[in-house]
């Protein structure tokens, strides 16, 4: 069985728990499931902090929030509210044994996940059936395998900009002043995935006095955000503004907002691109060609994690200490190359 056949289905549930760059590539999924599907009734299993990115925006009828730091106990909260329902298809697009264990809560006639080769911890077992199998490939491209398996369109739409409410209530934070506005991210999940403190207090200076232009600091606050922030403060000449907050929904105002993005591979590296905020990408850790910005931007990506002329494949693994071949000059040059070539509003 693949393609959907006979009547639609009324009820439909996707379960990406998390990270928030997994959730940004979620979206094209959940939407053009919504444009075949118009009946249907999509639920999405989901995260807490995620949850909060994706709920004002309408992607999903409904989002079914799991608590996986809570245990046992959020298990038992997850079964105790999805009791009583049954989806016509549950699509698993998480391969990880929590996100697997959270899709065979829910009851379904069609349960679908990742073909064996590509399930991690055995969460092939807990799929009834599976998406056929295929060579690794990016994120994004691997999720939309699932509506080419249904036999439903791709629709690449994001929607996940800031609403009207959400513009005015931010709209004081970064007012203009006839400078472009360089948004840098300068934290991730991983300390291996991140470009050295002292690099971006150069940076800081650097978009000041060669291009002009107004250093912005956004994402959360971390203990190592908040750690960069202070190093940054303490040796740039003139220190970028601080808006590092806990709100997702800022962070996609101010990203949205910013004339150019530069980031490590993180979510918000990902909120980028699906915004259409030109996008630089420092990539040295993970591997660009599954992990870096889709579609888009790719002349803006700075590629530490492959050697001059390597043609490294889809599936190679992490590569330590390569963030620190990103040269300061290097990074000014792809900000100074998106202002260009990518003005906003242009």
């Amino acid at each position: 069985m693949s393609a959907w056949e006979g009547e639609p289905p009324r009820e439909v549930a996707v379960v990406m728990l998390t990270a928030v760059g997994d959730v940004v590539h979620t979206l094209p999924v959940v939407r053009s499931l919504r444009a075949a599907w118009p009946q249907a009734r999509i639920t999405w299993a989901i995260q807490p902090g995620p949850a909060g990115l994706v709920r004002p925006v309408g992607a999903a009828d409904e989002l079914l929030v799991f608590d996986r730091k809570a245990g046992v106990r959020g298990i038992r909260d997850f079964r105790r509210r999805s009791a009583g329902r049954r989806y016509d298809v549950v699509l698993a697009l998480q391969s990880y044994f929590k996100a697997g264990l959270v899709a065979s809560l829910l009851p379904a006639r069609r349960r679908i996940g990742f073909d064996r080769a590509r399930a991690r911890d055995a969460t092939w077992l807990l799929a009834r059936e599976h998406v056929p199998a295929r060579p690794r490939a990016h994120i994004q491209d691997e999720l939309l395998e699932f509506l080419d398996y249904l036999g439903v369109p791709r629709r690449m739409e994001w929607g996940v900009g800031a609403t009207e409410e959400e513009r005015a209530r931010y709209a004081g934070l970064l007012p203009e002043d006839g400078r472009p506005a360089v948004a840098l991210v300068i934290g991730t999940s991983k300390p291996e995935k991140e470009w050295p403190a002292e690099r971006y207090a150069r940076l800081v200076d650097a978009l000041h006095a060669d291009l002009g232009a107004r250093a912005v600091l956004v994402g959360a606050k971390s203990a190592r955000e908040t750690a960069v922030r202070d190093t940054i403060a303490r040796l740039a000449s003139h220190p970028p503004l601080d808006l590092l907050e806990w709100d997702l929904r800022r962070v996609a105002y101010l990203v949205e907002r910013a004339d150019v993005l530069v980031s490590p591979d993180t979510g918000p590296l990902h909120l980028g691109v699906a915004l259409g905020t030109p996008t630089v990408s420092l990539m040295g850790y993970t591997n660009p060609k599954r992990f870096g910005p889709y579609g888009r931007f790719h002349d803006l990506l700075i590629d530490a994690y492959g050697d001059p002329g390597e043609d490294y494949p889809v599936t190679a693994g992490h590569r330590p200490g390569r963030m620190e071949r990103i040269a300061v000059d290097q990074v000014l040059e792809k900000v100074e190359r998106a202002l260009r070539e990518y003005p906003r509003g242009g």
